[in-house]
């Protein structure tokens, strides 16, 4: 329930008493019923508690009305948002104003009031620090801010008796808290209502209340003080907030008055304004805490740990005030630590008259504390583990006062009076010049100088002030620096123009400081004054000298030269310039310093004269110069003796002989205090120094000696050189000052070789003296080239390398020698003889070489060692000399193959440096040696039944198998027993083989038999036999193999395929086996049996093992799942036998713990780990051992940080002896890898797991604004911020998952730009879509951005787009003509309309009609395009019956000549690159009446004869006849009819013409769908008809549906009566049908360019007349703008003050939307949801409106009633209206009603107080931007203007000048003429071409040819005209129905442009 408040009525119980409670705050809302036009039309106050729903309040609604409950109404905000529950809580605040409707649309019946508040942010307070103070001139501003808390301080100690003390502590040290700047004076402190003034905003001292009053009720200025040092400086209550906010955050005043025991405290800071906001609390409001000294309590806050101590210094002070600022900003804490001494320095300037008095800090004066310097300003900075810094200002002895006090040796003292009470006291000191510099003092915030004074490179002077660019005048305001104001000078001071009694560089000299009391204005930060320079140069503005303290009354320009020329004379210590020379220009120089520089002979310095030739020494030059002068000089025009700051002087190097060079260097460098005679001893001690020879020795051997020939290579030996001069002393440099400036001596080495070519330098080294070691070159070993040298030392310069010095050679030494080849110290092979074979000598020739590979000889005895591996070799000896040769080379050795073997032949010749050499040679087997037989034995064993094969090998002396030979056939010849095989086999190939034939078969062996084997080669006899001896022996092959383990004594047999169990990763030992015979004899193993025997568990078998029946150790697998199969095999050719078993190895003892994850090693935060992790136990080997139970999952421990162990879950594995282990997951926390330890008894293993973030659950926005907020954007236009989306999980995680596909979910009418475009998200998981241009229909549209990750669909937020119409943009052209038209080729199409239509529906006005042209080309399938070629018209102009509002019209366009489908599109250019077309319209130009009868496909000229030949008598064959319009169109497709072919001759009486087959004269065809195809026309055998004869074919249509006549075809024919005749005509007529049709071509050519000429002559007529008609029209004047719908855009005002003025006045309708009715504004409401403002003209009540002729209220009855001041103005009289006059008058004239605007603001109080005597005075505004509101009040923020860059442009515009109306007006007039005139010449241009062009050569060429081919048909004809009669043909026959064209208009011009186009391409070949 509700109580009732305001105009309620009785009240009721309070609203959610049952529910609230107590306590429960309340929210004061105004409700209106609105149902009907009779609800009460006051609002009625609800007071709802804080705690109650929708349904309470809609009860208490009922109740507080008296409406049904059950009556249906709708409560809404007053932008008709409907309240319902689900918005309750956040929609009705407090203090809201709420609607009762019967719909949510229904129309407000009467009107209501919403009260609003509107006070200021408190960023006007909090960062007005960081609008008001700013850098300038490179200084940092937080010095100044410093200064506004020093000058309250200032204020505040004004009336202390004793010492004025002020600090400044700055707390850095973190263990006491954060960083804090605190200002603490000793002062009369401030009570609480003096600290509540400090708190207002801009409250003056002159507005303040209490202690203080205005100014027109007592407040008194001080009395005068010398430099208005009064420390009356705090003064617009605006400078502390402004300052404490630019320094930190907050800012904590603690006061204590004198004459009270209460300290009082109060805390303003940003956070708590935040806050405030936030909770919808009074912001401008707080508390003061009172409280006893030194009572810190309250301080509880660690980060102000630092005011305990400071509060408990409260109990000494009787009164104080401190001004405590944390949250200070980081770049202030920076600079105050980094730059203590420059802003300490920068403070003390600012108040340097403060502290020292009026006179400043004078070196000599006393320093007792007095009246003017009582003031102690100390500041102190402590940081941790640093002693603290403290400074007193008055110690600071470098600000710049001070220095310009110290500096200076004289001062003139003045006052300037300007208009009122403005009081300047001023004084400007002397710098003097001092012998060699200035002492003006530099400021390290604005040096003056360039470069530093001992720069060598500055030696030229160019009047450069000492002063420089600063200006004369600091600024003080009441005795404080003003820092950002200085004054340049005044005209009694400046420079003059002309020379005047002291030179101009003493204006240079001069500083100065202007003392200003406070009726000069600065700014509220006291960084600049207002108007003081100006005051200042005002021609009133007297100006007297102050001598001793009195004013005097002189002329201040006078006493001041005389002054300056005083202290020049005094004080300036200058050099006299005599012996003036000349002038002249200093081509070294820099351009802009090259001149004009006068030179003299003599200068005057210090008491002293320097002349020309005199002895001179310089000092500060590097090195220092001696030597004799030669002339100065000084820099200007100069003509005469003249004095000078400065100049320079030149001076020629002595001894001369020596340096033979110039310096110039600055006369102040010169050296006064040395004696002329000590440089003349100087001089001549450095010529006995001068070098003279030099001295070469070689230390360390390898000394050169001339014309030595020595090898290539040899060294040259370490050289050590001195230079020495004649007396024999050694020397490193030329003879110089001694201080290391002379210049040094080197010592070039280079070696030189001597060519046929010329010289070459092959080594050059420049060496320099070591200074405790002498010159010194290092030995040489890289001379190696052949050849004579020479080696040369040269002594040179060390700047320029120069030989010579002062025209003297410097000391030099050559040496020559020659290079010859040295001994050999390598060698290579020469060509050697191929092939190569064992056993056969070959020769090795030689080539030697030094090392340097220069060809040598061999001259020693030398034994060469020749190595091969695997080679012996021999050789007969070696020869000397050029052609070296080893002798009788012979190898021996294997070379393993028939193809030979390539070998290393090492070649050793000892001694050598490179003593070998290897030759890659191929040996080949040699010749065959011997034959060998495998078996070796020479006694063999073999059994019956078997055959044995011999392995043969034919040999060469070293034992290879050799193939040199052809038929190496070897046999073997078997004795001692019958029917024994004869084996042969053939070597040649590859000279070994198996020697082996059928089987020795023994028949009824009982025991061992004895046989012979020969072995030979029969065709080589040189080739020893071999015999073997073989005994027979009965079989015994083996049977049976057995294998035994052995354990201990007793062997175990293991059977084929047992299993064997063993322990994983042992050995098993001693296993043995045995073989058996058929007779079950053990078989003893030999070695042949061994190496049948394999095993499978070891590829090396020992053979001394298996002799002895042991086989070889099994390793068993370490794995438990590794079986081993294990295999004894033993094979020969007659058996096969094996025995295998299999080892299974058993697990070890437990050794591990071990914990396997199985699945990916991430987790995602929030879930599970995917996958399990197995915990087993293990042997040392890694095998599962069954230790594992089920009780021992209480016993397995998991740990981890960050583990849930909310979730685990172990599982003993049965089945796998394991544990398993799930439901791994982590407390949401950072990503990162996580470890888990698993422990098991005494076993441990460690698990990494890799925390990532959880999977994508979100979309965000990156940098975007509030989403609830509708994004306005025009159509077509860019969103202000780029879209950047983020993966983000449930926790906002970013997500970094790469390549998720992003898509905008759009409606199809919402069009972005760029489109079609695949977004992915980068590694971050972020994708940045870019800014888009959005296209689509106004109103409000939606769009999301989600993501699509693992099939599933991430919704983004959804971002609100309100597109709004752009009213001046084309989106289509709306074209309208009659589409019910035919379009019939030739016509003329029917008028087209065109009009634009911009994205609001609207016609778009304005447009220049050349924008608008139409374009028609031939349709295709190509695409619809228009294509480069097409035809494009211009619009028509306006008719009178013609609608001008945006209408272009097309009227009496041609339509094409041909038949087809043609487009039109319409096409308006908006500018070079954006084109608007219209939609295509597609025509069929149909074909126009019928004409003619034509052939489809022209037939030649038929030759007939009427022999009895049917071919030759064939006068027509396939001949197609159609029917077309005049522009040879095929039409008639309807007609049905016949056509007629008759026969006629030349003359009509002739009538013996031939006859048709049949002997008929006619012949009829039928004639269908407009066409006849005549397949054969042939004449009749013997048909009549005279010879030689051309008679024609007359085709005539008989149409009887047509009501005209068509025109007949016909067809010449030539008849004769042979067929030679005939064939002679044949060519006839083919020539003359070709010359007919050339003709015809060109006939057509010049008739179409004759056609073309006229009409371009009569647009050239055309064109002129519309030049001269604008040019006759350039001064008329046609401009219209068009209109606009802002209110700020429907006025324009000429003066910008009042323009600022009445836009201020108009502030909140400026941006309001005008419409002509009220539907067009609802629909401009909704589309914003009512964020828009909207004016409905129609809503207007017009009686009330002003008259806007009616006088201003001063005019009484005609009469003026008083006389105003300030030119009164009614504010709507200033406003144009550029267009819509009338209902902008309406729009202003309500919203101004009869607002007058005046001058000022006294003018205005003025006016309304007379007005008010008479009448009621409407508001007033005035110019400077005040606001006289129509109930009298003004004064506050809210009646002042603030400037016009604060109103966000939000300004009515200017009108245009006229001037400028009128030049638009001209430059439209031109523009026009100039399209005319351009048309015009391009026209005439044109003209002239084609005129040209017909009198061209080609033209010329084509006329001629065309006479020539008319001559040649002439000819042709009168040749027929001997074979065939003279015809008399009459024009009817050829032209029986000419058609009538003189209604038909002529060809446009483009068809016959285009014709003219083609003909001009006909040449000879077409002709």
């Amino acid at each position: 329930m509700a109580a009732a408040g305001g105009g309620g009525g009785g009240g009721g119980p309070s609203a959610g008493a049952g529910r609230g409670g107590r306590g429960d705050r309340s929210r004061k809302v105004y409700v209106f019923d609105r149902r009907e036009k009779e609800s009460q039309q006051g609002e009625r106050l609800l007071q709802v508690g804080e705690r109650l729903d929708f349904a309470g309040f809609r009860a208490a609604v009922c109740q507080r009305l008296g409406i049904s409950p059950e009556e249906k109404f709708v409560i809404t905000t007053t932008s008709r948002k409907e309240i319902t529950s689900d918005n309750f809580d956040e929609t009705v605040k407090d203090g809201v104003t709420l609607y009762l409707l019967k719909s949510v649309d229904q129309l407000l019946l009467t009107a209501t009031k919403e009260r609003i508040e509107f006070l200021p942010h408190y960023d006007t307070l909090v960062k007005s620090g960081m609008y008001e103070y700013y850098a300038s001139e490179g200084q940092n501003p937080l010095p100044f801010a410093l200064a506004e808390l020093i000058d309250n301080s200032l204020s505040a100690t004004s009336r202390n008796t004793g010492i004025r003390k002020i600090q400044i502590k700055l707390h850095f040290d973190e263990t006491q808290g954060k960083p804090a700047v605190a200002v603490i004076d000793n002062g009369r402190g401030m009570t609480s209502k003096q600290l509540n003034n400090w708190a207002v905003y801009r409250l003056s001292k002159f507005t303040r209340q209490g202690d203080f009053e205005s100014d027109h009720s007592g407040y008194v200025r001080p009395v005068p003080v010398p430099r208005s040092l009064n420390s009356d400086i705090s003064y617009f209550g605006v400078g502390g907030k402004q300052a404490v906010f630019f320094v930190g955050q907050s800012a904590r005043m603690i006061s204590k008055p004198a004459d009270s025991q209460d300290v009082h405290e109060l805390l303003i800071s940003k956070e708590d304004f935040e806050k405030k906001e936030k909770n919808n609390e009074s912001i401008y409001s707080g508390f003061i805490r009172n409280r006893k000294p030194s009572d810190s309590v309250h301080i509880t806050n660690d980060d102000e740990r630092f005011l305990h101590c400071l509060i408990s210094e409260e109990k000494e002070k009787k009164s104080f005030t401190a001004v405590v600022i944390t949250g200070v900003q980081p770049e202030h804490i920076l600079y105050l630590k980094n730059y203590f001494h420059l802003w300490t320095r920068q403070l003390a300037h600012i108040y340097h008259y403060y502290i020292h008095g009026p006179k400043g800090n004078e070196k000599h004066t006393s320093k007792e504390v007095g009246p003017f310097n009582n003031i102690d300003i100390e500041i102190s900075m402590f940081e941790k583990g640093k002693a603290p810094k403290i400074v007193n200002l008055r110690e600071i002895q470098d600000d710049m006062q001070t220095l310009y006090i110290n500096t200076a040796t004289d001062s003139f003292e003045f006052k300037a009076h300007v208009e009122g009470d403005g009081v300047v006291e001023g004084i400007i000191r002397y710098h003097p010049f001092l012998y060699d510099r200035e002492t003006y003092p530099d400021d390290p915030c604005f040096p003056s100088k360039l470069k530093d004074e001992d720069d060598d490179e500055d030696c030229y002077i160019i009047e450069k002030g000492a002063r420089g660019k600063r200006p004369i005048f600091e600024c003080f305001w009441n005795g404080r620096l003003i820092p950002y104001t200085s004054v340049e000078d005044f005209d009694w001071c400046a420079p003059p123009k002309k020379r005047g009694l002291a030179p101009i560089e003493c204006y240079n000299r001069i500083s100065g400081a202007l003392f200003t009391n406070d009726r000069f204005q600065v700014s509220t930060n006291k960084l600049t004054f207002m108007d003081l320079e100006l005051k200042l140069k005002d021609k009133n503005t007297l100006f007297t000298r102050i001598s001793n303290g009195q004013e005097q009354r002189v002329k201040i320009d006078r006493e001041f030269s005389f002054w300056l020329k005083d202290c020049h004379e005094k004080y300036d210590k200058q050099i006299k310039f005599t012996l003036f020379k000349g002038i002249i220009t200093r081509p070294d120089l820099p351009a802009r310093k090259q001149g004009p520089w006068a030179t003299y002979s003599a200068i005057e310095w210090d008491g002293k004269i320097y002349k020309a030739g005199q002895l001179v020494k310089t000092i500060k030059t590097l090195p220092l110069y001696y030597g004799s002068i030669e002339k100065f000089f000084l820099y200007g025009n100069h003509d005469g003796e003249v004095y000078a700051t400065g100049g320079e002087v030149q001076i020629a190097m002595e001894p001369r002989a020596l340096y033979d060079e110039t310096k110039v260097v600055p006369i102040a460098k010169l050296d006064r205090t040395f004696a002329e005679k000590a440089v003349k001893k100087y001089v001549e001690d450095e010529m006995a120094r001068l070098p003279d020879r030099l001295s070469v020795t070689w230390p360390e051997g390898d000394e050169l000696f001339p014309n030595e020939i020595r090898p290539a290579g040899t060294t040259i030996g370490a050289l050590r050189i001195e230079i020495l001069n004649k007396k024999g002393e050694a020397m490193q440099k030329l003879p110089g000052t001694g201080h290391g400036g002379s210049k040094k001596l080197l010592v070039e080495l280079k070696v030189i070789l001597h060519t046929s070519s010329g010289n070459k330098e092959i080594i050059s080294h420049i060496s320099q003296h070591g200074g405790k070691w002498p010159y010194w070159f290092k030995k040489m070993e890289n001379i190696q080239k052949l050849g004579n040298y020479t080696l040369k030392l040269q002594v040179v310069l060390n700047e320029s390398n120069a030989d010579t010095y002062a025209g003297r050679p410097l000391p030099s030494k050559a040496i020559k020698f020659s290079v010859k080849e040295g001994k050999p110290e390598k060698f290579s092979f020469g060509l050697l003889d191929s092939p190569f074979r064992i056993g056969v000598p070959f020769n090795i020739p030689l080539e030697f070489q030094d090392e340097f590979g220069h060809a040598s000889q061999l001259i020693n005895d030398i034994q060469p060692v020749l190595e091969a591996s695997g080679l012996s070799l021999q050789y007969e000896g070696i020869t000397k000399g050029p052609n070296c040769i080893i002798r009788g080379v012979t190898a021996k050795g294997p070379v393993n193959s028939c193809q030979g073997k390539t070998f290393n032949l090492k070649v050793i010749l000892p001694g050598f440096k490179e003593d070998s050499q290897i030759l890659k040679v191929r040996f080949l087997p040699g010749p065959p040696h011997q034959l060998k037989v495998k078996p070796d034995s020479e006694f063999l064993v073999i059994e019956n039944g078997t055959a044995f094969p011999f392995q043969v090998e034919v040999l060469d002396e070293s034992g290879n198998i050799t193939t040199t030979q052809s038929k190496l056939v070897v046999h073997c010849k078997f004795s001692g027993a019958p029917n024994l095989p004869l084996y042969t086999v053939d070597c040649s190939s590859s000279g070994t083989s198996i020697l082996s034939g059928p089987a020795i078969q023994v028949q009824n062996i009982k025991k061992d038999q004895t046989l012979k084997a020969k072995i030979e080669i029969p065709s080589c006899k040189d080739v020893a036999p071999v015999e073997k001896t073989i005994k027979l022996l009965p079989s015994s092959h083996v049977a049976r193999l057995q294998i035994f383990s052995v354990e201990g004594q007793k062997a175990i047999q293991i059977k084929h395929q047992d299993e064997v169990t063993w322990i994983a990763g042992d050995v098993m030992r001693n296993l043995i086996f045995q073989m058996y015979d058929e007779g079950e004899r053990e078989i003893h193993v030999t070695p042949t049996l061994a190496e049948k025997i394999k095993v499978n568990w070891t590829p090396e078998i020992s053979k001394e093992q298996l002799l002895k029946g042991l086989l070889p150790d099994v390793q068993v697998p370490t794995s438990v799942k590794d079986m081993r199969y294990c295999q004894v095999s033993f094979q020969d050719d007659h058996v096969s036998l094996e025995s295998a078993f299999t080892v299974r190895p058993l697990p070890d003892e437990p050794k591990y713990l071990k914990c396997e994850l199985k699945g990916a090693k991430a987790v995602q935060m929030g879930q599970e780990l995917q996958g399990e992790i197995v915990v087993i136990v293990t042997d040392q080997y890694g095998n599962l051992i069954q230790a594992f139970s089920p009780s021992s999952l209480s016993a397995l421990g998991i740990a981890g940080t960050g583990l849930d162990s909310s979730q685990l879950k172990t599982t003993f594995q049965e089945n796998t002896q394991s544990i398993s282990v799930r439901g791994i997951k982590f407390i949401p926390g950072p990503p990162g890898n996580k470890e888990l330890c698993f422990t098991w008894r005494e076993f441990s293993d460690f698990i990494r797991v890799q925390l990532i973030s959880g999977p994508p659950a979100k979309l965000l926005l990156i940098d975007w604004p509030e989403l609830k907020e509708s994004v306005p954007v025009i159509n077509g236009k860019e969103l202000q911020h780029p879209l950047i989306v983020q993966l983000c999980d449930q926790w906002d995680n970013p997500a970094p998952v790469p390549q998720v596909k992003i898509n905008i979910i759009k409606a199809n009418n919402l069009k972005l730009t760029p489109s079609n475009q695949q977004y992915k998200t980068d590694e971050r998981g972020r994708a940045n879509l870019g800014v888009f241009s959005v296209y689509a229909p106004r109103g409000k549209h939606t769009m999301q951005v989600k993501a699509i990750h693992n099939r599933n669909t991430i919704e983004g937020p959804i971002i609100k787009l309100m597109i709004l119409p752009d009213p001046e943009k084309p989106i289509r052209l709306n074209v309208k003509y009659d589409k019910d038209t035919l379009f019939l080729a030739g016509g003329i199409f029917t008028d087209f309309m065109i009009t634009v239509i911009s994205e609001d529906d609207s016609i778009i006005k304005n447009i220049n009609p050349a924008r608008i042209t139409m374009k028609m080309w031939k349709h295709s399938n190509n695409g619809n395009r228009p294509p480069a070629n097409a035809e494009t018209f211009s619009c028509n102009k306006i008719k009178g019956n013609d609608k001008e509002d945006g209408c272009f019209y097309f009227r009496d366009k041609a339509i094409p000549n041909k038949v087809g489908t043609y487009c039109i599109q319409f096409v308006f250019t908006m500018d070079k690159a954006l084109i608007l077309n219209s939609e295509q319209i597609i025509v069929d130009v149909q074909p126009n009446q019928p004409v003619k009868l034509v052939p489809k496909i022209q037939p030649a000229t038929p030759a007939v004869s009427n022999v009895h030949s049917v071919a030759n008598r064939t006068l027509v064959k396939d001949l197609h006849l159609i029917v077309t319009d005049e522009f040879n169109n095929q039409t008639g497709l309807d007609l049905v009819g016949t056509i007629i072919a008759t026969i006629k001759g030349s003359n009509e009486e002739d009538t013996d013409t031939p006859l048709f087959i049949g002997k008929v004269r006619t012949l009829e065809f039928p004639f269908v769908k407009g066409s006849a195809d005549i397949t054969s026309l042939v004449l009749a055998e013997n048909s009549p008809g005279k010879d030689s004869t051309e008679y024609f074919i007359i085709f005539e249509p008989q149409l009887p549906d047509l009501s005209r006549s068509l025109e007949s075809y016909i067809l010449p024919f030539m008849f004769s009566n042979d067929v030679k005749k005939q064939q002679q005509m044949l060519a006839f007529a083919k020539q003359k049908d070709e010359l007919s049709q050339s003709i015809e071509m060109y006939r057509t050519v010049f008739e179409t360019s004759k056609q073309l000429i006229d009409e371009m002559k009569c647009q050239v007529e055309v064109a002129k007349s519309k030049e001269a008609q604008l040019r006759n029209e350039l001064k008329t004047n046609n401009i219209d703008i068009p209109t606009t719908q802002q209110i700020a855009h429907l006025a324009q005002i000429e003066d910008d003050r009042a323009a600022m003025v009445i836009s201020w006045h108009l502030a909140s309708d400026m941006d309001c939307v005008v419409t002509l009715t009220t539907d067009a504004a609802r629909r401009i409401y909704d589309e914003t949801q009512g964020r828009q403002q909207v004016l409905p003209l129609d809503s207007i009540y017009k009686k009330t409106l002003p008259d806007w002729r009616r006088p201003l209220p001063h005019y009484r009855n005609g009469k003026l009633y008083f006389r105003p001041i300030g030119d009164p103005v009614f504010a709507r009289d200033l406003l144009t209206f550029p267009d819509n006059v009338e209902h902008c008058e309406t729009v202003f004239g309500m919203l101004l009603g009869d607002t007058i605007i005046l001058d000022n603001l006294d003018a205005a109080n003025h006016y309304r107080r007379e007005v008010v005597k008479i009448t009621h005075c409407p508001t007033l505004l005035t110019r400077d931007g005040d606001r006289i509101r129509s109930n009298g009040k003004f004064g506050g923020l809210q009646n002042k203007a603030p400037p016009m860059d604060k109103l966000r442009g939000m300004v009515f515009g200017a009108p245009v000048p006229k001037q400028c109306l009128v030049l638009g007006q001209q430059i439209d007039l031109l523009q026009q003429y100039r399209n005319a005139l351009d048309k015009l010449n391009s026209l005439t241009k044109e003209l002239n071409s084609e005129l040209e062009y017909l009198q061209s050569p080609e033209m010329k060429k084509k006329k001629q040819e065309l006479d020539e081919r008319e001559k040649t048909l002439k000819l042709m004809e009168q040749q027929l005209l001997g074979i065939t009669p003279m015809r008399k043909c009459s024009d009817s026959l050829f032209h029986p129905a000419k058609v009538e064209m003189a209604d038909c208009p002529n060809p446009p011009k483009r068809m016959r442009r285009e014709i003219t186009r083609q003909n001009r391409t006909v040449t000879k070949t077409n002709v």
